[in-house]
């Protein structure tokens, strides 16, 4: 089954429905004038989950629970925060590519720095077809940064699209710089772009007030905290996605999962349009 079909295929019976409908009624749908949202497009489902290594919120260090999580709501892009490639806390495991074995998916990842025998960074998995992996420097604080830049082929249409991977610390002047320089190095993109991951930022934050400009920051809804899991108080961890007029979100939520991580995973179905 294709990408695109698998997509449709998950969809709940009422996002379906409004999916369908939108192709009489486009011009209700922001960005999908010209007619039906599914022609020439590309659906996809992006997870962004911080997985603190494997180790749950029992103690327990598992990557292959982490794994679990993934495969039960079956993403076509991942962008993982708090990876190791080879530390010794986590017995010197690629967490990277034993996620991608385990899931079917490609992986990139981007370390942060050296750490405890190994590498500490972030990881992208892809259904999609990876074209190119950028490693990008942010401004250092307590510990190093990075964004982790992957560029991705849809297998139904061709179109290529940028996944940036984000995990934002410590300081809110580090997070801001941060963003500042994420920014900067996205300014010439021209595909569509998403970021997934966890900003340590609150919405009514400078650092997220620094992306309402020009980013769709995806609601989650009521249900919109992400931290701790066990109890979830704080939202920080975001889906975003420029520019708004080629996406059309048919859901974003937070999953419910308090026991693998100490974040909740988010899940966010979208479909990408031409411009």
């Amino acid at each position: 089954m294709t990408a695109h079909g698998r997509v449709l295929h998950r969809l709940s019976v009422p996002l379906f429905a409004a999916l369908t409908l939108a192709g009489t009624a486009c011009s209700a749908l922001p960005g999908m004038s010209g007619g039906s949202p599914t022609k020439n497009a590309d659906t996809l489902r992006v997870m962004a989950y911080n997985i603190r290594h494997g180790e749950g919120t029992d103690g327990r260090l598992d990557l292959d629970r982490i794994a679990d999580v993934i495969l039960e709501q079956d993403p076509d892009l991942v962008a993982l925060q708090e990876v190791d490639r080879r530390v010794d806390r986590t017995n010197g495991r690629d967490q990277a590519r034993s996620l991608g074995a385990r899931t079917g998916l490609d992986h990139a990842f981007g370390a942060f720095m050296d750490y405890d025998g190994g590498e500490y960074g972030m990881a992208i998995l892809s259904r999609w077809p990876i074209v190119d992996v950028v490693n990008e420097r942010l401004p250092d604080g307590d510990e190093p940064r990075t964004a982790l830049k992957v560029r991705v082929r849809s297998p139904d249409t061709g179109r290529e699209l940028v996944l940036v991977g984000i995990h934002f610390y410590r300081s809110d002047d580090e997070r801001r710089d941060q963003a500042d320089r994420l920014l900067e190095t996205l300014a010439d993109e021209t595909a569509p772009v998403i970021l997934a991951g966890d900003f340590n930022s609150t919405p009514d934050s400078e650092v997220i007030d620094r992306f309402h400009d020009d980013w769709d920051v995806l609601s989650k809804g009521r249900d919109r905290f992400t931290f701790p899991s066990t109890d979830p108080q704080r939202e920080i961890d975001y889906v975003m996605v420029r520019p708004a007029r080629q996406f059309y979100v048919l859901s974003h939520e937070a999953i419910e999962e308090p026991i693998a991580s100490d974040h909740r995973p988010l899940i966010a179905d979208l479909v990408v349009r031409g411009r």
